[in-house]
């Protein structure tokens, strides 16, 4: 791995998605180039396609990173039902955690592999829950399409301004409550 003149150490994937995610937290995808990243690095930004081929690449990989991060149920025998919250509320996580990214990915959904990580342990609950395999990837969409819905009209503003004395804590959880009492009912 070559050295920077100007940095004086090597330059690591890791840290380019660091400050990816840094970048697009202040100031959107729209504000993220290679060029304003190598300044940021401190790096020439020919440099940067040692690593990286494009902005896609380093958003996808930026994604991947955070996803890395998740905290995902595991498959230890703890009922559908709590395993199904906690990944909801781990996915509202990132959409707290990076709103900017966030938004992004739901109007760039190619971004993100969608057989990996959260989608996984998804399908995974799912089954758990009854949802017949024919109906999983229709079901999947059903509920991620909900809930990023609701997490939108969080982080616009709309939950405040249609319920100002709610919180969305508690308007998140009760959405979670109708998605189970919804696949509970379907089970039955």
């Amino acid at each position: 791995m070559a050295v920077s003149a100007r940095r004086g150490q090597p330059l690591t994937i890791q840290e380019i998605y660091t400050a990816v995610l840094r970048m697009v937290d202040e100031g959107g995808v729209e504000g993220l180039s290679m060029r304003k990243l190598a300044a940021e690095l401190d790096v020439n930004p020919m440099s940067l396609y040692h690593h990286v081929e494009s902005k896609d690449a380093l958003l996808r990989g930026a994604c991947t990173a955070v996803a890395q991060g998740l905290a995902l149920p595991p498959d230890d025998g703890t009922p559908w039902q709590e395993q199904l919250r906690a990944l909801a509320h781990a996915y509202r996580t990132i959409a707290l955690s990076h709103p900017a990214l966030w938004s992004y990915v739901n109007s760039h959904p190619d971004l993100v592999e969608q057989e990996e990580g959260m989608w996984v342990v998804f399908n995974r609950v799912l089954v758990a829950a009854g949802v017949p395999a024919a109906e999983l990837l229709r079901i999947r969409t059903v509920l991620y399409t909900f809930v990023s819905g609701l997490l939108t009209a969080e982080a616009v503003g709309l939950l405040t301004e249609l319920d100002p004395a709610g919180d969305a804590e508690t308007t998140f959880d009760a959405a979670v409550d109708l998605i189970l009492d919804a696949l509970e009912a379907r089970a039955t």
